[in-house]
């Protein structure tokens, strides 16, 4: 059966609180140390994919990052976290777009996914999803992921998702991409049920340039 995606995100957004939903955290926390690991000047731009209600823009945003956007499919999601923000919000870039048809107009020096590639179980969507990536992201410039684990939930907002580890994502990203940092976690949803996850921090090489 064929999922209407971006009906299923809006249809989620509207029935639950984001601070209901099963990924939701108030402070987060290896997001932001990895984000700070990439070394990054304040005025570099980062794009956070499938960001959505998520409070990374927030806490990025007080630590002095200026050049900020958040894509989602889901514009309630969007509005959930412009209304959050306030006046800060107009500092943000909001990209409402299905990541696998969104063509970058600019490179970014860092992509954080916190997990929206778990999701594409089709072969063709994670081609356009790494095509997208390749075409939004400059050379020598970070890639933060994060998806289940192998062991975590296989199943997530009533979607099937991929599991992976290090060897499992490079063969999906290619040579391009050099694993520079990889951290597990065990998220506790709102629901208090754990989650098996693993996050990820590559570099993208210049090797094609």
């Amino acid at each position: 059966m064929v999922i209407d995606r971006k009906a299923h995100w809006q249809s989620i957004y509207r029935e639950k609180s984001p601070l209901e939903v099963s990924w939701y955290q108030g402070e987060p926390r290896l997001s932001l140390e990895l984000v700070r690991h990439c070394g990054l000047r304040h005025d570099e731009a980062i794009i956070d994919v499938g960001g959505g209600a998520s409070v990374l823009v927030d806490f990025l945003f007080r630590e002095g990052y200026t050049d900020l956007s958040v894509l989602d499919i889901s514009a309630v999601a969007l509005d959930s976290a412009r209304d959050r923000m306030g006046e800060a919000a107009k500092h943000v870039k909001w990209i409402e777009a299905d990541i696998t048809d969104f063509e970058p107009l600019r490179r970014y020096a860092l992509w954080h996914d916190r997990a929206v590639f778990h999701f594409l179980t089709e072969a063709s969507d994670r081609d356009k999803y790494i095509a997208c990536l390749k075409a939004g992201l400059r050379p020598g410039g970070h890639l933060v992921l994060a998806s289940f684990a192998i062991g975590g939930p296989e199943r997530c907002s009533g979607l099937p998702i991929v599991q992976y580890d290090a060897s499992k994502l490079k063969a999906e990203l290619g040579d391009e991409f050099v694993l520079v940092e990889e951290r597990a976690e065990v998220h506790v949803t709102p629901a208090e049920k754990s989650q098996k996850f693993v996050y990820f921090r590559f570099v993208r090489t210049d090797r094609r340039v």
